[in-house]
């Protein structure tokens, strides 16, 4: 376990610090840095919580008509991107695998399922995003979680994300 495990909400200047290396180290999960960081702030992690009861993540976004995406997908009809949605939630299920202290640097591997509900529109001031952990696990210098997430607006289901899988490797 490292430092911050005891922590269970996170600042956007502790995430731009985790882009930085400088929350689980050198060669360790970090988070991307601005424009492709995709929360603004932790507000939960823990390791009893969630459908599964074997731990979650909970971020939040606020949404401003400003937002780089917004300009450019689709002119005249701005909506966010739903690949950066689902890549807000492998961002999360990463940095879970790193503040529960294992190595190794953090990689996308896959999603079993996506449905899309409804658009992100610049008129939503905040989403939610939460990943409820199925699985972590680390063995044999390799690290994976295993989760499921959605992305919620006023306590709407946006979309949902089954199967999330996220890996962190030692090069």
């Amino acid at each position: 376990m490292n430092s911050f495990t005891h922590k269970s909400r996170f600042s956007y200047e502790e995430l731009i610090e985790c882009g930085k290396s400088n929350i689980f180290g050198t060669g360790n999960a970090q988070l991307p840095a601005p424009p492709m960081l995709m929360f603004d702030r932790i507000t939960e992690v823990n390791t009893t919580g969630g459908s599964f009861e074997k731990g979650e993540i909970v971020a939040e976004m606020d949404v401003n008509p400003e937002l780089w995406f917004f300009k450019c997908h689709f002119l005249g009809d701005p909506i966010m991107p739903g690949c950066l949605g689902l890549d807000a939630l492998w961002q999360m299920l990463g940095f879970y695998l790193g503040w529960l202290g294992y190595p190794g640097k953090g990689r996308a591997l896959g999603v079993g399922e996506i449905k899309f509900v409804e658009e992100v529109k610049p008129d939503k001031k905040l989403i939610t995003y939460k990943v409820n952990i199925k699985r972590a696990l680390n063995k044999k210098g390799l690290s994976i979680g295993y989760g499921d997430g959605k992305i919620l607006h006023e306590g709407k289901i946006i979309y949902h994300a089954n199967d999330l899988k996220v890996g962190l490797f030692n090069e």
